[in-house]
């Protein structure tokens, strides 16, 4: 058992170490679409990479998610066979958004460094692959608002 700081200390040399080790300029918030961002979320117990969909309106958040559904096909054949889509995603913090997202299948835990570079492969593959996708169709998500 960790310690909250100790806990803190671990997540936060996590990312500093990701960071370091694949020094890359992702795409991440910057979709150019409000409400709409890429995440990589590790905890405790998984970690997996996420397309967010937290417009401040409901509608426009429907409307993104189910232009990105209209090409989950592609997505899944082309780009990323594992991808979820879920409309029901519920954060640790008991918001529910809508979510596609890529879980990392290994064992991995945010507290045991020997899980940490499979897990960095993992986000830099998954990503790539996520980003890829997402210039590909850019215009096509965007026409959904």
């Amino acid at each position: 058992m960790f310690s909250k700081e100790e806990s803190a200390k671990l997540r936060k040399e996590f990312w500093t170490s990701f960071g370091k080790s694949f020094p890359r300029k992702w795409l991440l918030y910057n979709t150019k679409i409000k409400g709409v961002a890429f995440k990589f979320q590790a905890d405790r117990k998984r970690a997996s990479v996420c397309l967010d969909f937290e417009h401040p309106e409901e509608v426009a958040n429907e409307l993104l998610y189910d232009q990105l559904l209209s090409l989950k096909k592609i997505l899944e054949s082309e780009y990323l066979p594992e991808v979820i889509f879920d409309d029901n995603f519920e954060l640790d913090n008991r918001k529910i958004i809508r979510r596609i997202h890529v879980l990392h299948e290994k064992k991995f835990s945010i507290h045991n460094k020997n899980t940490w570079r499979d897990c960095y492969e993992f986000f830099v593959e998954t990503m790539t692959q996520f980003e890829l996708f997402y210039y590909e169709y850019e215009d096509f998500i965007k026409q959904a608002i």
